[in-house]
């Protein structure tokens, strides 16, 4: 397909997306499979326009002073892709599957890109009702925060500590051009350029063998942050996919004892052949039984570590999830602020004296972090909130600077900061 015929297509699928509400992902594959004659490359180059132009949703509108698909797909051009006004005005020919050209409005709004007057949540491309939320944890540096959850995500690589070790897997790579992570230890950054997808690493030998996995760095420190010991008794009471749950096991060389469960059984689905593949042997996986039965039960006040990766909304992701954030509405959060409540009381009762409770949450929200932490430290006077800088140190993360969260206990890594998806994380210690 010519550049022209594939800006046109990833209007059409625009369109659909506003019309249906509905996400991405099954937008961009039903219109795969009405378009057979798409290759893989086709496909790979309209999925990355759709989600250019939903990283930078409101303010492509803002300076095409229009909301429809091809006003944001044209702002997007711009400004996520920083073509040239010239560029774009050629690849809208009209011309065989090109879209139509440009009306003169269209041309000077193009070329002005005025943003006078516009708002932090436009200029910083989030949501106009999470506006307060944002000024509230980011203050004066809101803009530059949305804005870095605007841009394209790295290709971030666990080394899997149990087979393997960074060096080896940065000469195995070679041909991908990685670079190690600043922070993490065993991370591994593969840089996305161009306009379409990364590489494809299920083809990778290194992949295929369980020497690495696909884990954010900013998901790896937190992982670290839980500083799972060879022996000890964990349980991963939120483990999904089981990132997390397979960085622990490597951190304990496979002695002791994993415990992963969730309470969406479906969730825990890939975990299987994941623990497979890496070589993971400490693991037991405990899926639901029906709502009578908890299969935990038997570990109550039995674990030096227990795990809360909280469900939440999902805020430190929009770099690999760009239209969650346009589809997210005010009452998610307040579901999201019960559960999380809900949990931590119930992750309480498995931490015996002297263990320690991790939150973790891929949200840069206070109403998911510090309130929840700190309303838990009231109702549980038996924990208490380890030093952010005391976190560090004993994870070998020292250098991690700027990552104190200025708002309560904890500590926050966020994009702008530190280059990572956004999280929040605070160890919890039963006393």
């Amino acid at each position: 397909m010519h550049p022209a015929a594939r800006i046109e297509s990833a209007i059409e699928v625009l369109d659909d997306l506003e019309t249906r509400r509905r996400p991405a992902a099954d937008a961009l594959k039903d219109w795969g499979l009405a378009h057979r004659f798409a290759g893989s490359k086709d496909r790979a180059a309209i999925a990355s326009l759709v989600f250019d132009a939903l990283r930078r949703r409101a303010s492509a509108s803002w300076i095409m002073k229009s909301e429809t698909p091809r006003a944001k797909m044209i702002g997007a051009l711009s400004l996520a892709r920083l073509m040239p006004a010239e560029e774009i005005d050629a690849l809208f020919s009209g011309v065989g599957h090109a879209p139509p050209p440009l009306g003169e409005e269209e041309r000077r709004n193009l070329t002005a890109a005025d943003f006078s007057g516009a708002p932090d949540w436009v200029v910083g491309d989030f949501p106009e009702w999470l506006a307060p939320h944002f000024a509230r944890a980011f203050g004066e540096e809101a803009v530059e925060e949305g804005r870095a959850l605007a841009a394209r995500a790295p290709l971030d690589l666990r080394v899997n500590g149990l087979k393997a070790n960074r060096a080896e897997m940065l000469a195995e790579l070679a041909h991908l051009s990685p670079l190690s992570c600043v922070y993490a230890p065993l991370g591994i950054r593969i840089a996305q350029t161009g306009g379409a997808r990364g590489p494809a690493l299920a083809a990778e030998p290194a992949y295929v063998r369980g020497l690495v996995e696909v884990q954010d760095e900013g998901s790896q420190i937190a992982a670290r942050i839980a500083r799972a010991a060879p022996g000890e008794q964990v349980l991963d009471l939120c483990a999904g996919g089981g990132g997390k749950t397979l960085a622990m096991a490597g951190d304990m060389d496979n002695r002791g004892q994993i415990y992963a469960t969730d309470s969406d059984g479906r969730r825990l689905t890939p975990i299987f052949a994941r623990l497979e593949r890496a070589g993971a042997r400490n693991v037991q996986v405990r899926a639901p039984r029906g709502p009578q039965m908890d299969p935990v039960a038997d570990l109550t006040g039995a674990c030096d570590l227990v795990l809360i990766d909280a469900p939440c909304t999902g805020v430190g992701t929009w770099r690999r999830n760009p239209d969650a954030k346009w589809r997210m509405r005010p009452g998610a959060l307040e579901q999201r602020i019960k559960a999380q409540t809900e949990i931590l009381s119930r992750a309480a009762t498995f931490v015996k004296p002297g263990g320690r409770l991790v939150y973790i949450t891929c949200s840069l929200l206070c109403e998911e972090n510090e309130d929840r932490v700190t309303d838990f430290l009231v109702q549980h006077a038996q924990f208490s909130a380890e030093r952010p800088e005391e976190s560090l140190q004993k994870a070998g993360l020292a250098e991690l600077s700027g990552a104190s969260s200025p708002h309560g206990p904890g500590l926050r890594l966020s994009p702008a900061r530190h280059d990572v998806d956004g999280f929040y994380m605070a160890v919890l210690r039963r006393g």
